[in-house]
């Protein structure tokens, strides 16, 4: 008899298509995951194959350029993120709008948190959709999600490589996604200041231009994604900055319960919103798990019945 075997899909935004290329191969491999839990967007990735719709997210991603990937973007001054998030979910609503997370084939949690607590909310039931945008609400780009009268936001804040719910769900084997191992994996302390050499103070920032809309949502759109020499966009600085938290996270996490088996896509200098770069991001998913089949077939034979 086959052991369970239990996949903990890690955030990473972008990076996350990995996930395709890494669910791709193993199904190709009959190493199907028993259990599915995903953190931000491994919680898209995992909820859209649980729910038989992995294809369909697969040519989406393939299909986005940089102008479609603003599209999405529905921004929302006036509110508790600057991007809505509902042009989003309303694209995965469009596929998924009927499916509960109780009815799917296989165990399925999508992580996020509780904003007033800190909790770890393991979404088990109830809509697909909304757990899915709970679990990437990054705080400050997206806004929360209210479930259960709960605000939930980013599971990734918590916990980015969801091992433990693997296997509190009752996996024997887990096998972990690491989008991020190459990001802030030789982080070290600097601790002169000379090391940084000449300081570059902030400058006045850009007052909205008269005139059309376009050169509004031009400057918006450098604003948010930065450009050329300029200092980092909103984007960049947000997502960059949460990410370092959430590799600090992960590494203590992973440090007392590791799984069985890490696949780490080397993604290279692939951006945290380079949403447009999905075939790259899907293929090395793919390589980095099929590098890894030997050892999660070994796995699986020692533990079989």
């Amino acid at each position: 008899m086959k052991p369970k075997i239990g996949i903990a899909l890690g955030g990473g935004a972008a990076r996350g298509w990995s996930h395709i290329g890494v669910l791709k191969a193993l199904e190709e491999a009959g190493l199907e995951p028993d259990i599915i839990v995903g953190t931000s967007i491994g919680s898209v990735v995992g909820g859209c194959y649980n729910a038989g719709k992995l294809e369909e997210l697969e040519g989406f991603a393939r299909n986005l350029t940089r102008r479609r990937v603003f599209g999405f973007l529905d921004f929302n001054f006036a509110g508790s993120g600057l991007i809505s998030g509902q042009r989003l979910a309303e694209e995965l609503g469009s596929h998924l709008e009927e499916v509960q997370i109780e009815t799917m084939p296989k165990k399925f949690v999508a992580v996020a948190t509780e904003l007033k607590t800190g909790h770890e909310i393991w979404l088990s039931k109830g809509p697909l959709v909304p757990a899915m945008h709970a679990s990437y609400a990054l705080p400050g780009i997206f806004r929360p999600v209210k479930i259960n009268n709960r605000w939930l936001i980013d599971g990734a804040l918590v916990n980015p490589i969801p091992v433990s719910v693997c296997r509190a769900l009752g996996a024997r084997i887990v096998i972990a996604v690491n989008l991020n191992w190459d990001f802030f994996g030789k982080g070290t302390v600097v601790p002169n200041q000379d090391a940084f050499g000449e300081s570059e103070m902030p400058v006045a920032e850009n007052t909205p231009p008269s005139g059309n809309g376009r050169a509004a949502q031009n400057l918006l759109r450098k604003q948010f994604f930065g450009q050329g020499s300029d200092a980092p966009g909103i984007s960049s600085v947000m997502m960059d900055s949460f990410n370092i938290i959430q590799d600090r996270i992960a590494r203590s996490r992973l440090a007392g319960d590791p799984p069985d088996i890490m696949i780490m896509p080397v993604l290279g200098d692939m951006g945290l919103f380079d949403f447009h770069m999905a075939e790259e991001a899907i293929a090395n998913g793919k390589y980095a798990t099929e590098k890894v089949l030997e050892d999660i077939q070994r796995a699986v034979g020692a533990l079989a019945a």
